[in-house]
């Protein structure tokens, strides 16, 4: 069985007529009859019935139209992405992010790029810490941005792009957002609005509790910043977030603090596979994300 087979009974089957077939195909119509006179025989089954000049897939015919659509894509995508692949300035890139990246770091990045690299495409994935290093070691994503960048897994390899701090998130109202900076302690007794079990951010608030020798009594969830942050607004607790996810704007009726006690920090990088090579297009990719903030931080 042929690919070129296969193209053939398609382009019967969807014009239902051998000669528009051939026509369209810029073939002889007997090359058309041939073939796909040679792809029953293989098969042993009758993909066509004619009905006057015309010609109908037969029940069987069109179960086969079905896989052989199926094939034809999978072939045209994976010759898609073999010239991708040769060519780093029509590639795709598959990229994951966490939700605290979202607002200002990916679009700022992809768009800077895009400039450079007008014909590179991009599929986007959001997730979880665990999604993004299991996506990247499973070939789900080509590579990924997080933070904290992992340091102890030698199946991936990270770019640490800059450091930041970890903030106080309170509602307006708060006996302490007069304040120009607290310690963490200071808010032992507080309910904490975080993300859920598994989010990394969860983690980094709870583990700096814990060595200031308290849990924090989590009174309210959410999955994304604009929901933590919603929440903190409503008065439902306080909260631990990066500064970056502060770009644009403080929520109304909260304050931002910093935490000068302890010094809270996280490191904010991209990881891609170390046990494969990435593609000429995610390789010139990273090595502009690299770059770019290099350049960046000479100016702050």
């Amino acid at each position: 069985m042929e690919l070129r087979q296969l193209k053939y009974f398609i382009e019967v089957a969807e014009r239902e007529h051998v000669s528009a077939a051939a026509e369209h195909l810029h073939v002889a119509q007997s090359a058309v009859s041939r073939q796909i006179a040679n792809l029953e025989d293989e098969l042993g089954v009758q993909l066509f019935e004619r009905e006057g000049r015309n010609v109908k897939l037969t029940s069987i015919g069109k179960i086969f139209l079905t896989h052989s659509l199926a094939i034809v894509k999978s072939v045209d995508r994976a010759i898609e992405q073999v010239n991708a692949y040769l060519d780093p300035e029509r590639g795709s890139i598959k990229i994951g992010f966490p939700t605290s990246l979202a607002s200002h770091l990916l679009p700022t990045v992809i768009s800077a790029f895009k400039e450079k690299h007008p014909k590179v495409k991009f599929q986007l994935r959001q997730g979880s810490y665990h999604f993004l290093t299991e996506g990247v070691k499973n070939r789900d994503l080509d590579l990924a941005f997080l933070g904290p960048v992992p340091t102890d897994d030698f199946l991936l390899t990270g770019n640490i792009l800059f450091t930041e701090k970890i903030f106080a998130l309170l509602p307006s109202n708060h006996f302490l957002s007069e304040r120009r900076s607290l310690r963490l302690r200071d808010l032992r007794n507080d309910e904490f609005v975080l993300f859920p079990e598994g989010y990394i951010l969860q983690k980094i608030a709870i583990d700096a509790c814990k060595q200031e020798g308290f849990l924090p009594n989590i009174n309210a969830e959410g999955e994304d910043l604009d929901a933590i942050k919603g929440l903190v607004s409503a008065g439902m607790g306080v909260t631990l977030l990066p500064e970056s996810t502060f770009y644009d704007t403080v929520p109304k009726f909260t304050v931002k603090i910093p935490i000068e006690d302890p010094i809270i920090n996280r490191t904010v990088g991209i990881i891609v596979p170390s046990n494969r090579e990435s593609p000429p297009s995610v390789q010139t990719f990273r090595r502009f994300v690299i770059d770019f903030f290099t350049i960046l931080e000479k100016y702050q």
